[in-house]
């Protein structure tokens, strides 16, 4: 599979799924291979916090104690400090991973066609790119945000008069595909973070009127399109642990009492609940990878330098095969 050419609309679907038939295997299996411990912590971890801390919200609501959760978290603030480090360590080593990873292994795909990439080779490019990864968060959240803020303020303001509502959805797509495009331009090229944002907006917003040349309608509608089919995906996975919380209320026989749901999540069903619910989290993660690569798609698309170095080469290649 060729990465950087000129795709057409549909291409740039068909082909997302298209990348993880010839490379998922290899691609998943680096990817677990680097991430799959972090995600298996931080779900481990999400799952128990989350679940002590609904608990002694519902104690607190059962047992009628106005300061019951400020004396929960000053009797625990030392281990509940602790927890929120490790949690935020544990978080940003993640993050890199999960951004960085579909962007390296992607450009290391286009540049060797190799279908045998090891763990250690993306880890080499990660550990290259840590740098470059915390100077466009850095850019995003003090530059990129800021715009992004005002523009949203503004056109939920506008939903008075639908024309904010229509604007939402008009640049939400727009935004995610920006920042994709950024983040794959600045780990690829030696530009920098305000090189890589200005390629990013001038790919997606120039001729944005002329259907000839315009590519954001392309890459936009290909975006909303692969977010509904995650979304639609998502959304079974998420709906899992709201039926069996359903399921419980009309099954256990003290539902109508008032300590009902804390007795229910301190129970066996509960711990059953907050386990399908990280594995819904745990898919999620997984399953944004195809935004990721679809991400990767539309970015080789917009790169004709690469078109034409490969129509050169292939041109070279044919005058030797002559020979």
């Amino acid at each position: 599979m060729q990465l950087p050419q000129n795709r057409k609309f549909g291409s740039l679907i068909s082909d997302t799924f298209t990348f993880f038939k010839e490379y998922g295997k290899n691609y998943f299996k680096n990817y677990f291979a680097l991430n799959g411990f972090f995600l298996l912590l931080f779900v481990i971890i999400f799952i128990f916090g989350y679940r002590e801390f609904f608990l002694q919200m519902m104690n607190s609501n059962v047992n009628g104690e106005t300061y019951f959760l400020q004396n929960y978290f000053q009797d625990n603030s030392l281990l509940l400090i602790l927890g929120v480090v490790v949690f935020l360590i544990l978080l940003i080593a993640m993050s890199i991973i999960m951004y960085t990873f579909p962007v390296l292994y992607m450009k290391r795909v286009a540049e060797t066609g190799d279908h045998n990439i090891k763990p250690d080779q993306i880890l080499s490019d990660i550990k290259k790119n840590i740098g470059k990864f915390f100077i466009f968060f850095l850019g995003m959240l003090f530059i990129v945000a800021p715009l992004m803020l005002i523009i949203m303020a503004i056109s939920s303001f506008l939903m008075i008069i639908f024309i904010g509502f229509f604007l939402l959805i008009f640049l939400m797509p727009a935004f995610i595909n920006v920042v994709n495009f950024t983040l794959f331009d600045f780990l690829n090229t030696d530009r920098g973070f305000l090189g890589s944002l200005g390629y990013a907006l001038k790919v997606n917003f120039s001729n944005i009127f002329d259907s000839q040349k315009a590519k954001f309608w392309k890459y936009w509608a290909s975006t909303v399109i692969v977010f509904l089919i995650l979304y639609i995906v998502l959304t079974i996975f998420t709906m899992i642990p709201s039926m069996f919380m359903i399921f419980g209320f009309v099954t256990v026989p003290q539902m109508g009492t008032s300590e009902y749901p804390a007795s229910f999540l301190s129970g066996g069903m509960g711990i059953f609940f907050f386990l399908i619910y990280g594995v819904s989290m745990l898919v999620s993660f997984v399953l944004y990878n195809i935004m990721y690569v679809h991400a990767g798609l539309q970015y080789y698309d917009s790169r004709e330098d690469l078109h034409r170095n490969l129509d050169l080469n292939e041109i070279d290649t044919i005058g030797t095969s002559e020979i």
